[in-house]
């Protein structure tokens, strides 16, 4: 599925638009009338007869209103353009999160965090420049050079001509430098993205960075990184400083413009002076515009990226074709389930309240095939039905109130413990969330927090031990009481105490539950075991007689508890991880 970006003026901003378009020819109104007050102040000047007190009390009066007119248009043209700006902005950050939202977890992950993060910081900031800086400015500097302009018209044809063919030539000149602009702002973007990326990754395993003595390794790596950034904004600066050069020669050559103009076509003195108001009013706007290209070409370069991050797949939502998925007791029945490069038609049921393990050497596509139960990946060929529901055409909402899953790639967030174990169902009642920490063994934990339930966990989880994490997660998962549990390897690295606790809890479990393992031990609680070898299901049956028989079952678990490991695979194969995903 892909998504277009929403339009500019869309959902009523052009509204904001026509308003600034409409202080742009207010303040073209005001330059206007302080023109035409000082054209009569100098012919008074001029003039034999000496001017009256009420003919200098009424120009100072005019040229007064029209400064202070002038001062507040300006200052709500900023607002107005903000406005806009920010009315854009937002509704794209909210298309581009909603996008996010859709894909797969391993879409998201293919790309760095920090690079991801630029679309909704780096990327928007260039966007909200281009509409509230760039494109406000652009329409109110037309209306009002066009309303100045047409007013001098009216006072005298040649000074207009000289003004609008001075700003012709530097738009011109401003236009031709499209290419550079654009060009050293895309290698600016870049060699900034690169950076951010290292860095987002380096804040979150500065252990490892330690740990492995690779400090000066990576200063120096940040040091590179850095310096291009440095160069490549310099360059960026140096393209910019010849917009600013052409804006100011813009606004030079419309004054000179107007005096040599003027005194080629004898134009009357007032009438000079009066054409020299309208362009020192109109200067601030033609400084301005210089900037305008700045903004165009870096919302190009950041619309070339978001439109990239929009295209990438996510997951199928037909909003219309989706039907409510009704509560069963659990049947799973998966048929001809395929996944490019991970998983091959794969068909198996598991009945109602059945435990499955899963197993097979790494890089079988055991977490592939639970990611597709779950609907985070969505198959390209085959169907997952649950309880004779086809999952792919069934309500994501739904899908995801009838799935628990605990997987290493769905840890806790940052916030407090309460909100953690109610994630997937905020709306619990206490009495649920009482019995979740009850089947979980968290009482004691729990108990040990100074603010309880309102202590704040870190991101990840940092600040707990592996296993009281995991019991976190596992609580989070069965809050609601799901028809599907879905374990990836949920008992890794884990002290037997916890372990201990995963086998009580799905004892108790009433539903169907699916769990990845590499432990032996965690068999002699299976109902039946899958058992994959790349990407395929190659054996099925009662744990005690695959373990028992010369299988590949038995063969994998051969040296006893936790005997097999990536070494004993021994196909060549790729891993999980080396395998790219394209849902």
């Amino acid at each position: 599925m892909t998504s277009s970006m929403p339009t500019t003026l869309g959902g009523g901003r052009w509204r904001i638009l026509a308003v600034l378009i409409g202080n742009g020819f207010a303040q073209a109104g005001a330059a206007v009338v302080a023109a035409l007050t000082v054209e009569r102040v100098f012919g008074m000047l001029e003039s034999p007869v000496r001017p009256s007190a009420a003919d200098i009390v009424r120009a100072a009066l005019a040229l007064t209103v029209a400064a202070l007119a002038t001062a507040w248009l300006r200052g709500r043209e900023r607002v107005d353009a903000e406005r806009l700006g920010q009315a854009y902005t937002h509704r794209v950050r909210l298309h581009l999160f909603e996008h996010l939202t859709t894909m797969s977890p391993r879409t998201v992950q293919q790309r760095a965090q920090g690079s991801t993060a630029l679309r909704f910081i780096g990327d928007l900031t260039m966007l909200r420049r281009w509409v509230s800086r760039g494109l406000s400015r652009l329409v109110v500097a037309a209306a009002m050079v066009a309303g100045a302009a047409g007013a001098l018209a009216f006072v005298s044809l040649p000074l207009a001509a000289a003004v609008l063919g001075a700003i012709s030539i530097g738009a011109v000149a401003t236009l031709s430098q499209s290419a550079s602009v654009r060009s050293t702002t895309r290698s600016a973007r870049r060699r900034r993205s690169r950076l951010a990326g290292n860095i987002n990754e380096k804040i979150a395993a500065v252990g490892v960075v330690q740990a492995h003595g690779q400090v000066g390794r990576e200063q120096r790596r940040v040091n590179k990184q850095s310096r291009r950034l440095r160069d490549a904004m310099v360059v960026r600066a140096r393209r910019l400083g010849r917009l600013d050069a052409i804006a100011d020669g813009t606004a030079s050559a419309a004054t000179a413009a107007v005096l040599v103009v003027g005194v080629m076509s004898a134009v009357p003195a007032p009438t000079v002076a009066a054409g020299m108001v309208v362009v020192g009013l109109l200067i601030p706007q033609l400084r301005g515009l210089g900037r305008v290209q700045e903004y165009w070409q870096g919302a190009r370069v950041a619309r070339e990226a978001i439109d990239r991050f929009l295209i990438r797949p996510s997951l199928r939502r037909d909003h219309d074709a989706e039907t409510p998925l009704e509560p069963g007791p659990g049947r799973l029945e998966i048929d001809g389930l395929g996944l490019f490069g991970t998983i091959v038609d794969v068909t198996a049921t598991a009945d109602p309240g059945t435990t499955i393990a899963i197993v097979g050497p790494n890089g079988a596509g055991k977490s592939s095939l639970l990611g597709l139960v779950a609907r985070m990946i969505d198959p390209d060929e085959g169907s997952v039905r649950l309880d004779g529901q086809e999952l792919a055409t069934a309500s994501l909402d739904d899908v995801r109130d009838a799935i628990g899953f605990v997987a290493a790639d769905l840890p806790l967030l940052r916030g407090s413990l309460r909100r953690n174990l109610t994630y997937r169902r905020p709306d619990a009642e206490p009495a649920e969330i009482d019995d979740v920490i009850e089947l979980c063994e968290l009482g004691e934990l729990v108990a040990s927090l100074e603010d309880g339930l309102d202590t704040r966990i870190a991101e990840g989880g940092r600040n707990l031990s592996s296993g009281q994490r995991q019991r976190v997660l596992l609580a989070r998962a069965l809050l609601g009481g799901p028809a599907l549990l879905l374990l990836d390897e949920a008992d890794a690295n884990l002290d037997p105490a916890t372990t201990a606790l995963i086998d009580r809890v799905l004892e108790r479990y009433q539903g169907t539950a699916l769990i990845v393992t590499h432990r032996r031990e965690r068999l002699d609680i299976a109902d039946t075991v899958w058992h994959l070898a790349n990407g395929r299901i190659v054996e099925v049956g009662p744990p005690r007689g695959l373990l028992a028989g010369d299988g590949p079952t038995g063969r994998l678990f051969a040296g006893g508890p936790d005997a097999h490991g990536p070494a004993s695979r021994g196909d060549g194969a790729p891993t999980e991880s080396e395998i790219a995903v394209s849902p």
